[in-house]
Order: structure tokens, then sequence, then C-alpha cells
């Protein structure tokens, strides 16, 4: 595997020099085979033409051109569910450090991490009341303030029991975080002595504040799905739960039934292929093929990034897309869309597209199709709001040899890469 390492952004201020006029990407190739120039200017695609027709800017010398000739050019991914909290805590000898500081330190680097791998918007789950009160989500809060133009950082408050006598505590804890500035409401209902009654709970106080909700379930439990997804029904902007793992140990008939139910509901299903998180049984993956059968939205998220639930965690969206692909037998592009188009609609984001008027959130990989690109992306170019905010570059070599040449194989080289 080629050494990669993300280079730093170029500008940690949202209005660095990209912003002040257009930015043209020449040389794209798209998913349908077209190599195309696009021209970007606030925040959003401009103009989208046939390789060379464009130019950076409306007067000569204006905007910037960054050449991406060999790149396969993406709507961003999204990353829909990552644990900002506890992110890169696995090699540290002894407990977790909960302390604002070292959280805020965690989740600023696991969200740069995120982006070089394409994110540009990313969904974190952060633990409330405990051992952690407020603290951990006031540092992740931080970081997220910190990252704004960078990358966008949504907040998902999780208690942890919501029922009986220290459930008051609990809902207490929660709204304050709402209060705070945390976006969604969350939860594990699986660890609550009444998981039905937590699902209520969250669910009442998402309608107070307007709050999309989005649970930790293992799903394990077909009658306890069956009510969460008969009071999620209608719940607006949203219900999401995952990584429903246990769906995949059901009975084939039982497990049809509960993907009606939350198709029904218009319930979301947020799968971690890349592992799980420790607050849910890491045993397998939830069945997607049978969950889209039956209409359910199924988009992929992260899961644990290298903390104790799984080490070695990447957080990497076309991972998840190529694991959907490998693992489940969705085709290329059906995998790329449950990580970028699905997962944008599920969080409530804007579509994006590469085409004129749509949002420049863009992700450029190398490669001239998408199965390739899934295989072997390695090195990327990433695009928020219409400027240049993270690149990786990745150098493969070989010893001298006259095969490759004789054969006309491609070879990257150092000069390659834009």
């Amino acid at each position: 595997m080629p050494d990669s390492q993300p280079q730093p952004p170029y500008s940690s201020s949202p209005s660095g020099p990209a912003d002040r006029g257009a930015l043209l990407l020449s040389g794209a190739r798209l998913t349908d085979g077209r190599t195309v120039d696009v021209r970007l200017c606030a925040g959003r695609i401009e103009a989208v033409g046939t390789a060379g027709s464009l130019t950076a800017g409306r007067a000569p010398g204006s905007g910037t051109r960054l050449d991406l000739t060999g790149y396969l050019l993406l709507p961003a991914p999204v990353e829909p569910h990552a644990h900002g909290d506890t992110a890169l805590s696995a090699d540290i000898g002894g407990p977790v450090s909960y302390e604002p500081r070292d959280v805020q330190r965690r989740a600023t680097e696991a969200a740069l991490l995120q982006l070089g791998h394409g994110a540009t918007e990313q969904r974190a789950h952060v633990r409330v009341g405990d051992v952690q009160g407020l603290g951990a989500l006031t540092a992740v809060l931080r970081a997220r303030r910190s990252l704004r133009g960078l990358a966008e950082v949504t907040t998902v408050a999780v208690p942890r029991v919501l029922t009986g006598a220290a459930g008051a505590d609990g809902l207490a804890v929660l709204r304050d975080a709402l209060k705070m500035g945390a976006d969604v409401v969350g939860g594990c209902p699986d660890l609550d002595p009444d998981p039905a009654g937590y699902v209520e709970a969250v669910l009442e106080v998402a309608s107070e504040h307007g709050c999309p909700v989005d649970l930790h379930t293992d799903a394990a439990d077909p009658a306890r799905l069956a009510r969460l997804a008969a009071m999620a029904g209608g719940l607006r902007p949203g219900v999401a739960v995952g990584p429903c793992a246990g769906l995949g140990r059901l009975p084939a008939e039982v497990a049809s039934r509960a993907a009606d139910q939350l198709a029904a509901a218009g319930v979301t299903v947020v799968c971690l292929p890349q592992g799980g998180c420790g607050s849910v049984d890491r045993r397998g993956t939830a069945p997607v093929r049978l969950l889209r059968a039956a209409g359910v939205r199924v988009t992929a998220g992260s899961g644990a990034l290298r903390d104790v639930s799984n080490p070695v965690g990447r957080g990497d969206p076309l991972e998840a897309a190529y694991l959907l692909s490998s693992r489940h037998g969705l085709r290329p592009e059906d995998a790329y869309e449950a990580v970028s188009a699905t997962a944008r609609a599920a969080l409530g984001l804007p579509e994006v597209r590469v085409e004129a008027g749509f949002p420049a959130e863009l992700l450029a990989v190398r490669g001239e199709r998408l199965a390739g690109a899934l295989s072997l992306a390695y090195s990327r170019i990433v695009v928020h709001r219409g400027r240049v905010v993270a690149r990786t570059s990745a150098v493969r070599e070989y010893g001298d040899s006259t095969t490759a040449a004789d054969l006309g194989l491609p070879r990257q080289a150092r000069g390659d890469t834009p």
C-alpha cells in the first residue's frame, strides 16, 4: 500500500483566498465517462462544460485552476455516524480522559482525519450525563466551532438512562445538552431498563425541540423494533437507527417483517460495515440488501475511530462503500450513493450533483472508474464550500523495469500529483 499522509488544509479561515474568486477544476472525469471542466464560485457549482471549454473566471487572470487529469470527481461523501468524544483513544494507557481539553483535541483530530477522507459533513455522537456530564459535549462543540469552514460537524447528545428514578436526571441533562447546542437527540434504548419508555422519552424531547433523532440499537428484538417504528412513524425531521446488526441474526421472515415496518415508518438505518461502537453488539452488519429491498433508506457510517470498540477503525466513507459492495453485493454506484446522496438525505442536507447550481461539496479521487476508486482510493482532493480544504497524495513507485513501459501500463510518479 502506498504511503499516504494527509496534508494540512490550505487555510483555517472560512474566507481563504479561494473564496475571493472562482476555482476551476479542469479535466476531471465523471462517473458517466465524460471529461469536464467544473467552475466553482461562492460555494456552488457555477458551470460544467466539456474539457477545455471553461476559464477560471469571467475576467482573464481571475480565479484559480486545479488540474484534475486522472481524477474521478464525485459528490463529497458524508459521515453519518462517528464518535467524537472517544475517537483516537485506543492507544491511551489506562482510562480514557474526558477532560474537555483532551476530548477537544481528539475530536478535532478525528474530524480532520475524516475530512481528509472526503467527509465534509459529519455527525458525531457524544455521551452526556454520568461521569462525562456535559463536559464532553462542550469540548466537541468547541471543536466544531474551530473547524467551521473546513468541515461541518453536527452533534448527537447520547444520554444513558431516561426512565425510572435515574431517568429524571438523564432527561434534564438531555434538555440542557440541546440548549447548549446539540443538534440531534440520540441514545441507546437497549441499555435502559425500559427500552420502550426510553424511546418514548427521546421522541418527546425531540418533538419539543424540533430535532432529529438518531438512536443506537442492535435491533435483535423484533417486538421492540416494531414498537420503535410505530412510535417513530411520521416524526419530523426524521428518525435514524443503527447499526441494527441484530437484524441479520433473525430468521429471514422475521427480519423482512421488521424491515417493512421500518420502511413504513420512514426510519433510516445507519449500518456500520467497518465495525461497531461501544454501546451495541459488534457482531455482524445489518442485512443491507434485505432492508433496501423493503424500501428502507440505508446509509453507512464509520462507528468507532480507533477507540477500544474498534482500535483499527479508519473513519473512511469510501471504505464503508467498498465493504457495502464487496461484502453485501451492492453495485459500486449504489454503494457510493449510500455514503453520499443517501447519507446527505438522512442528515437533512441539500442534494449535491456535479451540475451547475448545486453546492460545491466535492471529492476528487485518483482513478477512472468508481469501482477502481473504491478499491484503491489513496489520492484524494476534498472541496468544501467551493475551496480545496484537504489533500492526500499517495505515490507508488516500482524498481526500474522495461516491462511496464513495453506493455503500456500506467505508472504514477511524483510529478503527476496536482
